[in-house]
């Protein structure tokens, strides 16, 4: 009887091995299978939108980031760039990104935050400091990151925080040194609500009016004045209908570039990955590209024979006293309290 049960162990010996095996071989199968079709994706095209003139510095961000990707991928993603309002207005271009028709967009935090409200802190007047290498190292710490993640709540992959520079009060014939100067002033803004409420606080008349129809309201009297960084007064000729500019440091002039969340999460992880590090250097290439030319437009400007001055650090603190309140009242669930408190602790250890 032993003799013939020694056979059958055996056959049920290597019948076991024979599976495990076969299982052992189909793993390896299916995970190189993934593998190869992480690497050989169909070829892809991400349209990329933004307001900016050709010659911009945000601009010239964007096609470093078309460089990178295109390089990083042998080409197998192409990057088309579309500046200068062809895909449609501000709150189009978010829009179009929150349902997918664009892929990533570059857009004032101002025009995002009816989208997401949280990320209304970035424009609150009078938050960051003067000095822009220090705005920088708070954008890019953990509680920027935190304040970037917050574009998840409108269905968009927040990518980075970009420059356009510190925004200026600019006016016909009216000067600014206190915030009770603007009574009665229609300033132009962008549909914000807390750009609104900075100039409501302040005691002027604000007046939403879109960047494609700005230089005409300023032309024609629709508003008294405008605010709007250095390089974009210059590059759209604001200087010539506007008579008075004001370095004020009252708010920057930031850009959240953003993806639609569902289509970046839908990309392979290899592309996720260039996507954010080609992001990266194409956000310090725009910032060294808007160092490099505020200087010249800030002359350019002067000399084109407006009243050009500069708040001084005296009237800059009557200023930020009076725009304590729009922090209190525009921010003020306990999340947004939590995420300001924790912005204004950086600010003060990159200030140390």
């Amino acid at each position: 009887m032993s003799k013939r049960r020694v056979p059958l162990y055996f056959l049920l010996a290597i019948l076991v091995l024979l599976l495990a095996a076969c299982g052992s071989n189909e793993s390896s199968s299916s995970v190189d299978a993934n593998d190869a079709n992480e690497e050989n994706y169909d070829p892809i095209t991400i349209t990329f939108s933004h307001n900016q003139p050709v010659d911009s510095p945000e601009h010239k961000g964007a096609e470093k980031f078309k460089e990178l990707v295109e390089e990083k991928t042998d080409g197998q993603v192409t990057v088309e760039l579309f500046p200068s309002l062809q895909l449609g207005g501000l709150r189009e271009q978010v829009e179009g990104t929150q349902i997918g028709e664009i892929d990533i967009t570059m857009q004032p935090t101002a025009v995002v935050s009816p989208f997401v409200d949280d990320i209304k802190a970035v424009d609150l007047p009078y938050l960051w400091p003067a000095d822009r290498e220090q705005m920088y190292e708070v954008l890019d710490s953990e509680v920027g990151s935190e304040l970037l993640s917050t574009l998840d709540q409108g269905g968009f992959k927040g990518l980075g925080f970009w420059p356009g520079g510190y925004k200026l009060f600019t006016t016909n014939g009216i000067e600014i040194h206190k915030p009770s100067d603007f009574k009665g002033v229609a300033m132009r803004t962008m549909e914000s609500p807390i750009l609104l409420a900075q100039y409501q606080e302040w005691g002027g008349n604000p007046i939403p009016v879109p960047y494609s129809e700005l230089y005409n309201a300023l032309q024609q009297g629709v508003v008294d004045g405008q605010e709007n960084p250095l390089q974009t007064i210059y590059l759209n000729n604001y200087h010539e209908v506007q008579d008075t500019i004001i370095e004020s440091y009252h708010g920057g002039m930031t850009y959240a570039l953003m993806a639609n969340k569902s289509w970046f999460e839908g990309l392979p992880s290899s592309v996720q990955d260039i996507i954010t590090e080609s992001e990266e250097e194409a956000r310090n290439t725009a910032r060294e590209a808007l160092a490099d030319t505020e200087d010249e437009y800030r002359e350019k400007i002067k000399e084109a024979g407006v009243n050009f001055y500069e708040l001084t650090p005296e009237e800059i603190e009557v200023f930020r006293e009076a725009s304590i309140p729009v922090h209190e009242e525009y921010y003020n669930t306990d999340k947004q309290k939590e995420l300001l408190q924790k912005i204004y602790d950086k600010i003060e250890e990159v200030k140390e």
